[in-house]
């Protein structure tokens, strides 16, 4: 089972930006796809964004143009570039990683609240 830690959280206010990493505990060629999800309290988990091995992203309707996922194959790392953050964007972040026999794995998360 792979490791996925995230970093980067914090609070921030609204307009702010902030960029989470995500660290996987081996090479993420071995991923079909990497994402991005959140949950705010009372909400259920919803993606984000998210990235394939050859690079294609997608984003939620509600963080485009705003937000910007990448990937570093030299570091097994991803990111999420959050500029223009709203409070509407308060939640836990997740990394998820699917891999190419569709085992799914998890981070533990890390809060990002913006500040109005």
């Amino acid at each position: 089972q792979v490791q996925l830690v995230e970093s980067g959280g914090g609070l921030v206010q609204a307009g702010g930006s902030l960029r989470l990493s995500c660290a996987a505990s081996r090479s993420i060629f071995g991923f079909n796809v990497m994402g991005w999800y959140r949950q705010a309290p009372g909400k259920q988990r919803e993606l984000v964004a998210s990235i394939t091995s050859g690079g294609r992203t997608n984003y939620a309707d509600s963080v485009k143009g705003r937000f910007t996922m990448s990937r570093d194959n030299a570091k097994n790392t991803v990111y999420l570039q959050m500029n223009t953050l709203k409070p509407e964007d308060t939640a836990v972040y997740y990394c998820n990683a699917v891999s190419w026999s569709r085992d799914n794995s998890w981070g533990q998360g890390t809060q990002v609240t913006v500040s109005s």
